[in-house]
């Protein structure tokens, strides 16, 4: 057979198996061949470059961003949902619903799941629809903080644990204290020491991601750190945004030290420490924060929406691939 007409089988092959959807068995019996020389005409064409698959489902664009955001920051995985509104409850539900799911397909019996505070936590225990009871331990790696009981680290913690039916711990500690005297006091106590030191065991860990507006952050809300106070960690320290209280600047790095060491909690560097650490925050805001964390390596997977990721990926475009 003359390369024109092996070439024109191939595309009368291909137009029935990928246009009009036949079998390979279908065309064989069409054609009079066997199925055996229709696959292998129909792998031949691919190998050569004749066939052009092009997939575009309806979230097609998410998916991309997925695939970048793994590509560019070496992220295990990434879900990115539509876009969350600043303003809007329910697109942060349904961050806190891809979140629970995502947490659920790997969280296994033997597991200490360590979380942090944030709305965006809240949303994920909201979330939470377990089909069976988890032999699991659930552990604050913050202290407590004033405010919304429902974003308290020990009442999230003791609301994962029902629905998931594992054991909850509690943090008797405030989250921030005066001085780093008072900070050294508080962790040297035996009931906070032995809470830490399980969250240092954790094998999962749940952060949220924050900013460190002085407005808007929720370190502002539960550290009562003072706007003038926010403006110096962003202004003279470059703090971009926090993790667990302890804030990082653009390439991830730890700073403002002399607010950080009164935290009672983890520290970025104790965080790092957990084997798979899932990061959840969205909309546009959290782009900053979200990419210094990602530069720090905080996290192994990111839950995030499509205006938060558009935002980190055109930061890195803006440092990285600057055409000259």
């Amino acid at each position: 057979m003359s390369t024109y007409e092996t070439i024109r089988l191939m595309n009368t092959i291909l137009t029935l198996y990928y246009v009009e959807g036949l079998t390979q068995t279908e065309i064989a019996q069409r054609l009079n061949f066997s199925t055996a020389k229709v696959n292998r005409l129909l792998l031949q064409a691919r190998e050569q470059g004749y066939v052009n698959i092009t997939i575009r489902t309806p979230f097609q664009q998410l998916f991309e961003l997925e695939d970048r955001l793994k590509a560019v920051f070496g992220l295990q995985d990434a879900i990115v949902i539509p876009a969350v509104a600043e303003s809007s409850t329910s697109p942060l539900n349904n961050l806190g619903a891809a979140a629970a799911d995502f947490l659920l397909a790997r969280l296994r019996d033997g597991d200490i799941l360590a979380i942090t505070p944030g709305t965006t936590v809240q949303a994920v225990a909201r979330a939470l629809v377990a089909t069976r009871q988890y032999q699991i331990q659930i552990v604050p790696a913050l202290g407590a903080s004033q405010g919304h009981i429902k974003s308290d680290m020990n009442y999230l913690a003791n609301h994962m644990a029902e629905k998931l039916g594992g054991k909850a711990y509690q943090l008797h500690a405030p989250a921030f204290v005066e001085t780093r005297e008072h900070c050294e006091v508080v962790l040297s106590m035996a009931p906070v020491k032995e809470i830490l030191d399980i969250a240092r065991q954790a094998t999962i860990g749940l952060l949220g991601v924050g900013t460190v507006d002085p407005e808007t952050s929720r370190i502002a809300q539960f550290t009562a750190l003072s706007a003038e106070d926010m403006q110096r960690i962003a202004c003279d320290y470059g703090g971009v945004g926090e993790i667990c209280a302890h804030v990082f600047d653009i390439e991830g790095r730890a700073c403002g030290t002399e607010y950080m060491e009164r935290v009672i909690g983890l520290t970025l560097s104790e965080l790092r420490q957990i084997p798979f650490r899932i990061g959840v925050a969205a909309s546009a805001s959290k782009a900053l924060p979200i990419y210094g964390a990602l530069r720090g390596g905080y996290l192994h997977a990111l839950i995030t929406d499509e205006a938060a990721a558009r935002g980190v990926l055109e930061i890195f475009d803006e440092k990285f691939r600057k055409i000259p």
